[in-house]
């Protein structure tokens, strides 16, 4: 008998409070030490928000937190508003809830902010080859978007990232509309 993975029932997602900014940076923190596994310990070792920004994020209404049964963070999204879309700013699970529906659900929270806010698109930036990254938000019902497609909001966002030394090559831009949004996955 192993044991049983948490599942994303056993979770709830809330908006993220001021003084949550700790326990998120904890979380990025661990969740980036994935990436070494990748060949990627830049990336592993890129610090996180500072608790400012977090609170920041948190006040104006672009944070939520996915909390375990005892009100313990295990993940957060981070969203702004780019090219009249929503926008992905930052995603982190705790690396011992990964994989059970938490990164989802709180995906599930962005889009129907989306929603609220009559954007019509959740957009992002992530890398092409990570297997928890692009491939795992094409199976989220994201698609990469072709350059003449992307918004000069957007490009701005991938010369920040370029100019923070991330390799234009290794990125895509991605986009899933909300009208027609069921939140499950392609097949």
């Amino acid at each position: 008998m192993g044991t049983e993975r948490p599942t994303a029932s056993s979770s709830l997602i809330r908006p993220a409070l001021s003084d949550d900014g700790s326990a998120l940076q904890e979380i990025e923190r661990s969740a980036g030490e994935r990436f070494r596994d990748v060949g990627m310990p830049g990336i592993a070792d890129d610090e996180p928000y500072t608790l400012e920004v977090l609170a920041r994020y948190a006040s104006e209404g672009r944070a939520w937190v996915a909390v375990d049964d005892g009100g313990d963070p295990i993940g957060y999204v981070l969203v702004d508003v780019v090219d009249g879309n929503a926008h992905l700013d930052q995603v982190s699970i705790r690396p011992d809830r990964q994989g059970a529906g938490v990164g989802r659900a709180l995906l599930d929270r962005v889009r129907a902010w989306a929603t609220d806010g009559g954007w019509p698109a959740v957009t992002l930036t992530t890398f092409t080859d990570v297997p928890w990254n692009a491939p795992l938000y094409r199976h989220l019902g994201f698609r990469v978007l072709g350059e003449g497609e992307i918004g000069p909001e957007l490009q701005a966002v991938r010369d920040a990232e370029t100019a923070r030394g991330l390799d234009p090559g290794a990125r895509v831009c991605m986009r899933r509309d909300v009208a027609d949004d069921e939140g499950g996955p392609v097949t």
